[in-house]
């Protein structure tokens, strides 16, 4: 199990850095791609929150409870934004001014980031494997245009395109600390998965719902935006397809 959790930590970890990859080679890369791809992510979060994290806890705990629970994420994760209020919203600030005492915040904000998603990933791994392969892909569909961001404050900030991706993967390797915690604790933590599936759909509705969503409703151009909006139905939609043929399998 643990080998698994692992192997699909890396994966997510790996398909998270495309974007900032894409964006050293080519510092170009379209705002509207940035944007795009956030809307498509935010689609993916909802689905999987709604139709894979909150049926998977419910089945295991009180209905009450479990939502009370999914409450509890989004509010953990607003104070957890608060303090790293550096992050998301100013990752989408084209003209927010970047300078060096900004860099080591960007690496501990992404660092903080990836050791919760090993952590997720794990989690839901130890309640079904299904839930984490499909964890795993929404996390890291998530995580690729907060990679843009990242990779692209860090080049404002004047920092060398090798040195970026060398703290990227530094920060990367947070995510195996989290997955290896949580898996070391799974013991502690067996009869509270169910709950701690709940705080994740929470985390996934927020992250949706604060930071995705109001920057299609902000976009001033109506084709664009509704372009975005249609990114966000189908992010919906793949979950859902996803969520149906994996049980079918299962």
């Amino acid at each position: 199990m643990l080998l698994q959790i692992l192997l699909y930590t890396a994966i997510g970890s790996l398909i998270s850095l495309v974007g900032g990859i894409v964006l050293l080679l080519n510092n170009k890369i379209s705002h509207k791609m940035i944007h795009g791809l956030a809307a498509l992510a935010g689609g993916v979060l909802l689905g999987a929150a709604f139709f894979d994290l909150l049926p998977e806890a419910l089945e295991g705990g009180d209905a009450r409870t479990v939502l009370l629970f999914t409450l509890l994420g989004i509010i953990i994760f607003f104070f957890t934004e608060r303090f790293l209020h550096w992050t998301h919203r100013h990752h989408h600030d084209e003209k927010e001014s970047v300078t060096k005492p900004v860099v080591p915040l960007i690496i501990f904000g992404d660092s903080m980031h990836n050791f919760i998603d090993g952590v997720v990933i794990a989690i839901t791994f130890m309640t079904d494997p299904h839930l984490g392969i499909l964890t795993t892909f929404a996390v890291a569909a998530h995580e690729i245009p907060q990679e843009i961001g990242d990779f692209g404050l860090l080049l404002k900030a004047g920092v060398k395109r090798s040195k970026i991706l060398w703290f990227n993967v530094f920060s990367a390797l947070t995510a195996f600390l989290g997955a290896i915690l949580a898996f070391a604790l799974g013991g502690i933590l067996e009869q509270y998965i169910p709950l701690l599936v709940a705080i994740t759909a929470g985390f996934f509705i927020y992250i949706a719902t604060s930071d995705i969503i109001p920057d299609i409703h902000e976009e001033n151009k109506k084709g664009f935006a509704v372009f975005e909006s249609g990114l966000l139905i189908l992010g919906i939609v793949v979950m859902y397809v996803a969520v149906s043929l994996l049980e079918h399998i299962h």
